[in-house]
């Protein structure tokens, strides 16, 4: 039995691996994933790069002061506007003009630019003379050190979320866990809806051609479920581990390009202590974050939920493509299926604001919705009892429905001209 379901598997396998689509995709995908993030880092760095002279038509005289010159922006005084400045071949970015005191006329500014004004000019732009606005309408209350009064008054806080772990205390950043739990739970919806549908389009097409009716004949109708469930299975797993693969050497060499080794324990605890200080700049801590995650437990995990949510579904959509006649019929048992896993992968998108909820929690031990909840909980640290019972859950599950789709399957997937209803469907059980 084994080997004939092992011969199957082979075939699927080998059958989908070999195409050119599947290549492509699998080579490419990594390639543009990591473009994604590090495309737009490279321009914000390159397109910016060099500092921007901005004119400034003062027609008050009581602004000019308040715009300081730094790394990014050189703030030069005009007398008025020139054709020059407005040619294609200035040197100068922009050009503001402040025609009317803003206490009275908040609207007499303007900044006039060749190319699009960039947000952090404007940003910054706006922010100065906001302050030379205040200092202005402080004047006005002829109260002394009125300003430094309301400035020293105005102190932000910043309360700082720490963690306590068994390694000891180390800063909590919820935004990074999230992030990276809704990754998870994307890569495993994607994986599990496009792998199940997968089977279910396989069976369909087969049983239309009137293929299987050679297949039977050699193979129990549970043999050829079980072994195209298998196959089309590893096809996800090697999808998936190949891409892995590639990504960890995508990262590291960027990193290598950067000078930062993102695997390499020493430097991920220098990374972590550089991330303590006052200064630490953002990108540092997330860092530091992603360093102190469990990433063998994250990846071992996501196999096992990607795993058990396959076998689930996928046995599933396997029965209902075996009772049907035409591909369209599928369309009214594979609704209900896609409505749970939509409702999966927005229950574990709302379990990122409270991981430890009711909802996170129970939606951990369903296995209709585990796979898909458990992902994003997972960086914020779940108990190992709770880890190990929606593990067993789910995988007991997908047992329990791969033995009763067998038997619709078996049914089935020789039986042409009618279309069975769900109430048929469940009678099949009983044969």
């Amino acid at each position: 039995m084994k080997n004939k379901i092992w011969i199957v598997a082979q075939r699927e396998y080998a059958t989908r691996v070999k195409k050119r689509s599947f290549i492509i995709l699998t080579i490419l995908m990594p390639f543009l994933m990591a473009a994604m993030i590090f495309v737009p880092l490279l321009l914000s760095v390159i397109g910016d790069s060099g500092r921007k002279t901005v004119a400034v038509i003062d027609n008050t005289g009581l602004y000019a002061n308040a715009l300081q010159s730094n790394d990014d922006y050189l703030f030069v005084p005009t007398d008025k506007m020139t054709p020059a400045l407005r040619s294609d071949s200035t040197d100068v970015a922009a050009v503001l003009m402040i025609t009317d005191n803003l206490v009275d006329n908040p609207t007499a500014a303007a900044i006039y630019s060749r190319d699009e004004v960039k947000r952090d000019m404007s940003d910054y732009i706006n922010n100065a003379l906001t302050k030379a606005v205040q200092k202005q309408k402080f004047e006005r209350y002829n109260i002394p050190a009125l300003n430094e009064i309301v400035e020293d008054v105005q102190t932000p806080v910043e309360v700082a979320t720490v963690r306590w772990t068994d390694e000891g205390e180390r800063e909590s950043m919820t935004e990074i866990f999230s992030a990276v739990g809704m990754v998870l739970t994307t890569l495993i919806y994607f994986f599990v809806m496009s792998y199940g549908a997968m089977v279910m389009q396989s069976v369909t097409e087969e049983k239309t051609n009137r293929i299987v009716e050679l297949m039977v004949s050699s193979v129990k109708p549970f043999q050829l479920m079980a072994g195209k469930i298998i196959g089309i299975g590893l096809v996800g797993i090697t999808q998936m581990l190949i891409w892995g693969i590639l990504l960890v050497a995508i990262i590291s060499i960027a990193g290598v390009v950067s000078g930062v080794a993102m695997f390499d324990p020493s430097q991920a605890a220098a990374i972590s202590a550089a991330s303590q200080m006052p200064d630490a700049d953002l990108s540092m801590q997330i860092l530091s974050v992603v360093s102190s995650l469990p990433l063998a437990e994250i990846a071992v995990l996501f196999v096992l939920y990607f795993i058990g949510g396959y076998l689930l579904y996928a046995s599933v959509l396997a029965g209902f493509g075996a009772a049907v006649n035409d591909p369209q019929d599928t369309q009214q048992f594979m609704m209900p299926i896609a409505v749970i896993m939509l409702f999966a992968f927005y229950a574990g998108f709302y379990s990122a604001m409270n991981p430890d909820g009711p909802l996170a929690v129970w939606c951990s031990f369903i296995p209709l919705t585990s796979p898909m909840v458990m992902m994003i909980r997972i960086p914020f640290g779940v108990p190992l009892w709770q880890e190990a019972l929606s593990v067993a859950l789910l995988f007991g599950t997908a047992l329990a429905l791969s033995y009763l789709s067998g038997k619709i399957y078996r049914v089935g997937i020789l039986m042409y001209g009618k279309k069975p209803s769900l109430k048929e469907m469940l009678k099949w059980l009983k044969y």
